[in-house]
């Protein structure tokens, strides 16, 4: 894996250099064609070529043009077999030291301690769990770790949210964003040697350091910076928002080093100094944890501790550890709504209005059977996306929707579904949803904001078609000085016939003979249903994405809403299929009701129908399954007790 490094005019858009043609990415060269700023198009060219660094990380057949999504929308065929994971046993997922970490996290809350006087995660727990082996999961076994797969890992995790959510969300830090992830992937055998066996062991806990005042999901807008002098880089800038940011702790801290991003690992003082302070916040979300700024000036770190990948630079190192950030949180989700629902159902029960538990209220039941059906969708999609990544594949396309999916259907159950039922006491102190509402909230945001991540997901979507087709006929309208392309315009059709041909014969297959070869297995009504759906929408979306980008040429990149859109129509209809095939293979009734109604909602959606008879007798199946105690993904969970119940 021999690449040249990008040079310093694309990490630094202040750099007096331009890059040449042929090194600048395709976003940087649309920006620019469109008649962006010098500045805009050099800072969107660094973070897209940033992602191009990281797919020269994989080999061919794992890059994002081979992935199932690019596969399933821009191809003849639809990858099935890429688009299911072979059934699963949850139980046996879960390994002896898994085991061990889970009684003692639930020990310590049955207990009342696993909490300091601070409220936060106390340092007894953090470090009982060490002895069990908790921050090394996705250690190496050579390094002292326990060495799981992905989905071992990410299956763990939503276990871990069942009991404490911040818990959970410790070992996500640490292992997918924090130094781990950074060490274990980019390090050399020195770094490794020195600190991933303290990693592992728990004597070091980490977090990542690459959010600035002024740079959150504009990461070239970097101004901490760690000049070289001797045998230490001094470092100097401020970080605000990072988890796990104490003194003691270890970061993956990101800074210019010679105008480029760059990552030291760094680890941070037992006390402030003059050199290092920490800014304190309050936050709502994240209070059982500590979420801080961090102050440098003139702070040293040996230069021995500055990771080296063998292609690209400090954003390509943040770039690859977004991805299993991003399925934690959708796995962290799962076992945050499962909880939900099991504690919606004991107040359902309860309540009653004109002599009936509200349970037996239609309008209960859907919100019920909505919860339900979340539940399935997150868990599919973060076991989907883990077991993809355990193949092989980058999977940017497939943890992307992960993500979105999950923390958005997390804050819609809490808000739409759990709070609602509850009515006022949510707001009663010692309600889950009063005392985590932030908790509920804030993932929408994590790792990247919904929509901007659905603009990013666009993008890498679309990145190959556009830069095969539109590319070329841009640089050629650029050339002669035509702002906007007219087929009905003589000229451009001459000037642009070499450009033209391929792409029409691409229309012409896309629009005029469009099908999609459905080679998948056999299913049973209504699932079957809901496969030829998508499998028809999936030979719809390569002429809707690839006209959009006619309709708007180069000015599509200033239509935030439409392409965050246009993001939804594909990942909704990924999720109907990669939800349904996860129902299909378990072979449990009631992830089938579940998935039969997620893609029922998805399909009115998508068609703009309104729910009808059939509709909500849906809804009512999947509440009754779960009233009945026959939902096995809440069956072992203990719902708290009734907060303010009726005086007697």
């Amino acid at each position: 894996m021999n690449s040249k490094s990008p040079d310093s005019s694309s990490a630094n858009p202040n750099s007096s250099e331009t890059s040449s043609d042929n090194e600048r990415s395709f976003a940087e060269t649309a920006l620019r064609l469109s008649g962006k700023t010098e500045e805009e198009s050099l800072r969107t060219g660094a973070v897209d070529k940033a992602d191009d660094q990281v797919e020269k990380l994989f080999a061919s057949q794992y890059k994002t043009t081979n992935s199932p999504i690019h596969k399933a929308v821009w191809s003849k065929t639809i990858p099935f077999d890429l688009l299911r994971i072979p059934k699963i046993n949850h139980d046996s997922m879960l390994t002896l030291a898994m085991q061990n970490c889970l009684t003692t996290i639930q020990k310590h809350r049955q207990n009342n301690t696993l909490f300091d006087n601070n409220r936060k995660i106390s340092e007894q727990v953090l470090q009982d769990l060490a002895k069990d082996g908790y921050w090394g999961m996705l250690i190496d076994k050579k390094y002292g770790g326990q060495g799981v797969s992905t989905i071992e890992f990410m299956h763990f995790l939503a276990n871990v949210a069942l009991i404490d959510p911040t818990t959970a969300g410790l070992a996500s830090v640490h292992g997918c964003i924090g130094a781990v992830d950074p060490i274990r992937t980019f390090g050399n055998e020195d770094q490794k040697n020195k600190y991933l066996p303290k990693l592992a062991s728990g004597e070091m806990l980490s977090g990542f350091a690459l959010t600035e005042p002024n740079a959150g999901s504009d990461l070239t807008a970097l101004k901490t910076t760690a000049t070289l002098n001797g045998d230490n880089y001094i470092v100097s800038g401020e970080k605000v928002f990072i988890t796990n940011a104490i003194p003691g702790r270890t970061v993956g801290l990101v800074c210019l080093v010679d105008n480029k991003p760059a990552v030291l690992i760094t680890e941070l003082p037992l006390a402030e100094n003059e050199n290092f302070q920490i800014v304190n916040y309050d936050l709502y979300a994240l209070q059982h944890t500590y979420n801080n700024g961090l102050k440098f000036n003139n702070f040293k770190v040996n230069k021995a501790n500055l990771l080296t990948p063998q292609i690209g630079d400090g954003l390509t190192i943040a770039y690859h550890g977004l991805n299993l950030g991003r399925l934690a949180l959708c796995a962290n989700a799962t076992g945050v709504m499962k909880v939900l629902l099991a504690n919606m159902l004991p107040w359902a029960n309860y309540r009653k209005t004109y002599g009936q538990s509200i349970d037996t209220r239609e309008l209960v039941k859907h919100r019920i059977a909505k919860t339900a059906s979340l539940i399935v969708g997150s868990e599919s999609l973060y076991l989907w996306g883990a077991w993809l990544l355990d193949q092989g594949y980058r999977g940017e396309l497939e943890c992307i929707i992960a993500k979105v999916f999950g923390s958005e259907a997390q804050k819609e159950v809490a808000i739409e579904y759990f709070m609602k039922t509850h009515g006022g006491r949510s707001f009663v102190k010692g309600h889950l949803f009063g005392d985590n509402m932030g908790e509920y909230l804030a993932p929408s945001i994590y790792e990247g904001e919904g929509e901007m991540l659905s603009m990013a997901f666009f993008k890498s979507l679309a990145k190959d078609h556009g830069s095969k087709y539109f590319e070329p006929i841009a640089k050629t309208l650029y050339e002669h000085k035509i702002k906007n392309f007219n087929p009905l315009n003589p000229l451009h059709v001459f000037l642009l016939r070499a450009n033209l041909i391929p792409y029409s014969f691409w229309w012409l297959e896309n629009n005029i003979f469009a099908a999609k070869q459905n080679t998948v297995y056999e299913v049973n009504s209504p699932l079957k249903e809901h496969l030829d759906f998508a499998t028809q929408r999936l030979t719809e979306l390569p002429a809707i994405l690839s006209n959009n980008m006619i309709k708007h040429q180069l000015k599509l990149a200033d239509r935030q809403c439409l392409i965050a859109q246009l993001s939804s129509q594909v990942q909704d209809t990924i999720t109907i299929i990669v939800s349904t095939l996860y129902a299909h293979n378990q072979g449990d009734e009631g992830l089938k009701l579940a998935s039969d109604f997620l893609a029922t909602c998805l399909t009115y959606k998508a068609t703009g129908k309104l729910p009808d008879s059939a509709y909500y007798k849906k809804a009512k199946n999947l509440a009754e399954c779960v009233l009945e105690g026959k939902f096995s993904n809440i069956q072992n969970i203990t719902a708290n007790g009734i907060v303010f119940p009726y005086a007697k």
